[in-house]
């Protein structure tokens, strides 16, 4: 299928791309299909034969969000929907029609946390996000899952519960990855407001300020970013590391690349 600007993309193409998506989805993640075989028969005429697949499907929607003009590269892009999806066949994920990556190949002066609505193929969020004060200054380069270590760990996590704490209205998360970031409950990792983070101070530094390994947001969108992916969302922190790529068991099936 032509990949067409998302604005001009014609009625025809956006229905195949969503009939395409939910087909994947009951074949690729191993639920019960919502549709007969008559009418997969059918769609797979008026498809011309066309099969879906992962990496047709899902660069389909880099491309409708025009995820490449906001920074987010296809490498973050393709390992978030590799993790997301190995997650959601073991069925640990609740709020599937949410996806949040964090891009640190990003620098922090830029908006680097993506929030997408997989259902209704929108960008909910794009905003600044904070890396670990001992991690880099522009550019997160060092990740820990150590205790104390103030620095952010790559990898997948599940949102968990929100609570009211010394950083305001915040969300918990969950390393999903052990030996990566399986330690971030414990440490302490969340998702809250930072007022180091915002456009003021990083016209002012040349970057954000930087937390003790938490991804902060801006204090103005924090709520509103917390209630759309709180209760079970898949949550991707990437950054240019060779040794997690090598090392995540969530990234070794189902590459999409």
């Amino acid at each position: 299928m032509p990949q067409l600007p998302p604005r001009i993309m014609n009625f025809e193409s956006r229905c195949l791309f969503i009939a395409k998506w939910f087909l994947l989805l009951s074949i690729g993640l191993n639920i019960p299909a919502l549709v007969t075989s008559a009418s997969v028969t059918k769609q797979n005429q008026a498809f011309g034969s066309l099969k879906p697949d992962f990496k047709t499907v899902f660069s389909e929607l880099y491309n409708i969000l025009a995820l490449d003009s906001l920074g987010l590269s296809r490498e973050a892009f393709s390992e978030a929907v590799t993790g997301y999806l190995n997650l959601q066949r073991r069925g640990i994920i609740q709020n599937t029609g949410v996806l949040s990556i964090v891009d640190f190949s990003i620098p922090s002066f830029k908006k680097r946390l993506f929030v997408l609505d997989l259902v209704n193929e929108k960008l909910l969020f794009n905003t600044l996000v904070a890396h670990g004060r001992n991690s880099g200054q522009i550019l997160a380069t060092r990740f820990s899952n150590r205790s104390r270590s103030f620095q952010s760990s790559l990898g997948f996590y599940l949102t968990g519960e929100t609570y009211q704490g010394q950083n305001g209205y915040s969300l918990r998360l969950v390393g999903m990855e052990q030996g990566i970031n399986d330690n971030a409950y414990r440490r302490g990792i969340i998702v809250h407001a930072a007022s180091y983070v915002n456009d003021d101070i990083s016209r002012k530094y040349g970057r954000l300020g930087r937390s003790e390994g938490c991804p902060a947001i801006p204090a103005d969108i924090h709520r509103v970013v917390i209630e759309a992916i709180k209760d079970g969302s898949c949550f991707f922190i990437y950054g240019k590391d060779k040794r997690y790529a090598g090392r995540s068991k969530l990234l070794a099936k189902q590459s999409i690349s």
